[in-house]
């Protein structure tokens, strides 16, 4: 049995003081059973994405869903983990729970809290997406893995620093037109491409508009078996799924390839029974703008060591031949850990019903690619949506 999403919820991501994981996701599990037009009963299953690894000092939240109606209690409830691919973890979770005839109606939520948490500490949780006998030094914390992994692709390829700040230029541009971005600001390729006291390296040849940001935020969503979908108000079916983890040491494979990416758009587009050009758009990991660019070759769209071309030349811009992060990516609409792949399915299914805000929304959109990627290329899950037919 396919799975549908029915209904969904998105918190503005940003730095919420007041908020807590907790009320963060009794807000959106709220919000999303309304939206799909549900009452809490009649979920079968929930499913908890929320990294955390230090970040908040309650572990085990699985059960905070419940607090967000009593009729939740007694429902199976899970919390999972994969690094920042964590959110489209707990989405194909549900997936799998419905194609097994487990469930018929599953609730799906992703949450983090990342900024009450000192800087320095930051990085260091989020270099546990690392292989730590390797990496756990690294300076600059997670940003320097990929402050890394952009040198050594400039000392193969050449120096890429304009293609990085066109596709930081457009996913902040792409930003503005989305309410629920941390930050909604047209910062331009100059600014982007040049250091200076607001964008400083971080790490490497990565400036600060080339890194991702931390974040507060939740989303979720319903899904339903194919079946009962057709009674909702709104239905995006699931075409294809797929999931590559490849090893956690970087030593142990090319780096510069994102070899499980390209392994997991394969295998989607293949159960899918379509081409990366039958898409209307992706939404795609771009944790770090290198990451966007080597995810361009991953995935297809270039060969590799020319990804540059498909920025250079428009192609994934708004209007080009394959929209890339319409939504401004996790570049301007933040990266809140595990809320972040639910976020990605909850933006593609907007698109795709035609709700997405205005100045987001592309025309025509008919079929959607989700590439959510936990560590450096290490969790690798790539989901096809489309219209409910």
């Amino acid at each position: 049995m396919t799975a549908s999403i029915v209904g969904w919820a998105h918190t503005p991501f940003g730095k919420f003081d007041a908020e807590t994981v907790e009320s963060l996701v009794v807000k959106v599990a709220n919000e999303a059973l309304a939206d799909a037009g549900i009452a809490a009963g009649d979920v079968d299953e929930i499913v908890l994405g929320h990294f955390n690894a230090g970040f908040s000092p309650q572990d085990f939240t699985a059960s905070l869903v419940l607090q967000a109606d009593p009729a939740l209690r007694f429902k199976p409830a899970t919390r999972v983990e994969n690094a920042c691919a964590t959110g489209s973890a707990a989405v194909h979770q549900g997936i799998r729970a419905i194609a097994a005839g487990a469930a018929k109606i599953v609730l799906v939520v992703g949450v983090e809290q990342m900024t009450r948490t000192p800087g320095p500490e930051i990085g260091k949780n989020l270099l546990k997406a690392s292989y730590l006998p390797e990496d756990g030094d690294t300076v600059g914390g997670f940003a320097g893995v990929f402050g890394k992994i952009a040198q050594g692709y400039f000392q193969k390829y050449g120096d890429q620093s304009d293609a990085l700040a066109l596709i930081a230029a457009k996913n902040h541009k792409n930003g503005v037109a989305n309410p629920f971005a941390q930050m909604r600001k047209d910062f331009g390729f100059e600014f982007c491409r040049s250091e200076s006291e607001k964008n400083p390296y971080v790490a490497g040849p990565l400036k600060r508009t080339d890194c991702s940001l931390v974040s507060d935020g939740a989303a979720a969503l319903v899904l339903a078996d194919s079946e009962i979908a057709k009674s909702f108000a709104k239905a995006v079916t699931v075409r294809a799924t797929a999931h590559a983890q490849d090893f956690l040491p970087m030593s142990k494979r090319d780096i510069l390839a994102f070899e499980g990416c390209t392994v997991a758009w394969q295998r989607a587009l293949e159960k899918a029974g379509v081409t990366l050009s039958d898409l209307s758009f992706v939404e795609t990991h771009d944790c770090f703008t290198v990451a966007e660019l080597i995810e361009y070759e991953a995935m297809g769209l270039t060969p590799r060591g020319q990804g540059a071309r498909a920025i250079k030349e428009g192609w994934t811009l708004k209007d080009g031949k394959l929209p890339v992060n319409p939504s401004g990516g996790l570049k301007a609409k933040g990266h809140p850990i595990g809320a972040t792949g639910v976020s990605m399915h909850v933006m593609t299914a907007m698109q795709l019903t035609g709700s997405a805000p205005e100045g987001m929304q592309l025309p025509n959109a008919k079929l959607g690619g989700i590439f959510n990627m936990g560590g450096a290329a290490v969790a690798n899950y790539v989901s096809i949506l489309e219209p409910a037919k």
